[in-house]
C-alpha cells in the first residue's frame, strides 16, 4: 500500500521531487557563482582606488548631463502656480463619515 493513496502515483512524484530538487540546486549554484563575482569586483575596488574615483566621475557626469537636459527642458510648474483655475493647488480635505 502506497502513503498517497494512489496507485503510481508515489513513482511519479518522487521524479518531479528530484526534478525540482535539482533546479534548486542549480540556483543556488549561480546564486553562488554571482555572489563571487560581486565579491571578486568589491576586492578590486578596495586595491584600486583610481576604480572608485573612475566610477564616482562617470556616475556624477552621467548626473550632470541629466540635469543639464531637465534645465534645457524648460521650467516645470509647480501644483497652484496659475494655468488652471480648477485646480487650487496643493491638497483637499476630504471628510469621510
Amino acid at each position: 500500500m502506497e502513503p498517497t493513496g494512489v496507485e503510481g502515483g508515489s513513482g511519479a512524484a518522487d521524479g518531479r521531487a528530484a526534478e525540482g530538487l535539482a533546479h534548486l540546486q542549480a540556483a543556488a549554484r549561480e546564486m553562488i557563482a554571482a555572489a563571487r563575482a560581486m565579491l571578486d569586483v568589491a576586492e578590486g575596488l578596495v586595491e584600486d582606488p583610481a576604480v572608485v574615483t573612475a566610477m564616482v566621475d562617470t556616475v556624477g557626469s552621467v548626473v550632470r548631463g541629466a540635469a543639464q537636459a531637465a534645465m534645457r527642458s524648460g521650467p516645470r510648474r509647480s501644483p497652484g502656480e496659475g494655468g488652471d483655475d480648477d485646480d487650487p493647488g496643493g491638497y483637499e480635505r476630504i471628510r469621510v463619515g
